[in-house]
């Protein structure tokens, strides 16, 4: 049995995840699920590349630019009518929140101790500019998810693709 307080990625199996990186999901968008939270985020070309291309949070400078940049990108897939464009734009803000606080919570960004069963390393031994990047992270992730036309894309999505 898996013990809980390490990471998912140990048992992770590619094979049975629903996004593949060989799926072009701007010419096959009935293919994308909405999924949870970040999920798919790193795989559905071609909008990993269009959209990832920005995705920074070293600074809160940085993040600042980049969450606005992504954020645009945002709206204009909303703009097109494109829902998967829009929500993988949202998933990149919504991870930009979670690196940054993982960052800010974990120094080096490292959660478990690799070299000792996976133990959970000590909290609260981060980076306060990582917070700060999340936060900025955090607005345009909000604000992206309480767009209306998003919210009705995406129950509209939800409702015939899943």
């Amino acid at each position: 049995m898996k013990n809980q307080d390490t990471p998912s990625y140990l048992d992770f199996d590619i094979g049975s995840y629903f996004w593949q990186p060989d799926i072009d999901y701007k010419k096959h968008p009935e293919k994308y699920r909405v999924g949870k939270g970040e999920e798919g985020v790193l795989i559905c070309e071609p909008y990993k590349s269009e959209i990832g291309q920005h995705w920074r949070f070293r600074t809160e400078e940085i993040a600042k630019d980049s969450s606005e940049t992504i954020y645009q990108l945002f709206l204009n897939y909303i703009k097109e009518n494109d829902f998967v464009g829009a929500d993988m734009a949202r998933k990149y803000l919504q991870m930009g929140y979670t690196r940054a606080r993982r960052y800010a919570n974990y120094r080096g960004g490292k959660k478990y101790d690799k070299k000792n069963n996976y133990k959970q390393l000590e909290r609260g031994t981060g980076e306060e500019e990582k917070a700060k990047a999340a936060k900025i992270y955090y607005e345009k992730y909000k604000l992206a998810e309480a767009d209306p036309i998003y919210k009705k894309l995406k129950t509209d999505w939800k409702k015939n693709f899943g």
